[in-house]
């Protein structure tokens, strides 16, 4: 199966309503995709082995009647497209907005099993599904890149791979870390801490 069609299908599945973005937020996304049709977009690839764990966040949709029986499906039924992708598991929290980190109770467990080699790529929708905090979202992708076995994270409506060659410096990047002082840079460079973004 050519991975075109593999991603082509994946940007298919439903997205949840989005929340509005700020003006500066959304000129950095934009300037972001602009960026990236400048490279050799790299993505997971249907003929690599991996062990493949969905995450979603869930909230009551009207659209289909069962809808997180049926966004399930639509993973599952792209999953099956990809021979060499084992789905480990769906990890699924609801709630319209993601929490802190602490209060996702299945992101925590994706997590966990994540660091005792489990899984070796996290699909999802979307960059906010996974935290309120962009700093939250960094720190996430930057220490599963970081694993003996790196495990990548596919946002599909960004279409945003983490272990992407093109981002491999900004995942070594420490300048996320706290400072000396015990600081986070997330303040200065995020703005308010509770802003959702996708």
């Amino acid at each position: 199966m050519d991975s075109v069609d593999i991603f082509s299908r994946m940007s298919q599945i439903e997205a949840t309503s989005r929340m509005p973005l700020e003006a500066e937020r959304t000129n950095k996304i934009a300037a972001h995709k602009e960026w990236l049709k400048s490279v050799v977009r790299e993505r997971p690839q249907p003929n690599q082995t991996y062990r493949v764990a969905v995450y979603i966040r869930y909230f009551n949709q009207t659209k289909h009647e069962n809808y997180l029986e049926y966004h399930v499906k639509q993973f599952m039924d792209t999953i099956e497209m990809c021979p060499k992708w084992t789905l480990v598991g769906i990890y699924v929290d609801e709630g319209p907005t993601a929490p802190r980190m602490e209060s996702a109770p299945e992101w925590s467990r994706l997590l966990n099993d994540c660091m005792m080699g489990k899984i070796d790529l996290i699909i999802t929708q979307k960059v906010s599904n996974i935290a309120k905090r962009i700093f939250d979202a960094i720190l996430c992708s930057r220490l599963l890149a970081s694993q003996e076995h790196p495990v990548g994270i596919y946002f599909i409506s960004e279409d945003l791979f983490t272990l992407a060659s093109y981002y491999q410096e900004d995942l070594r990047d420490m300048f996320f870390f706290p400072n000396e002082s015990g600081s986070e840079f997330a303040e200065e460079q995020t703005g308010s801490e509770e802003t959702d973004y996708d």
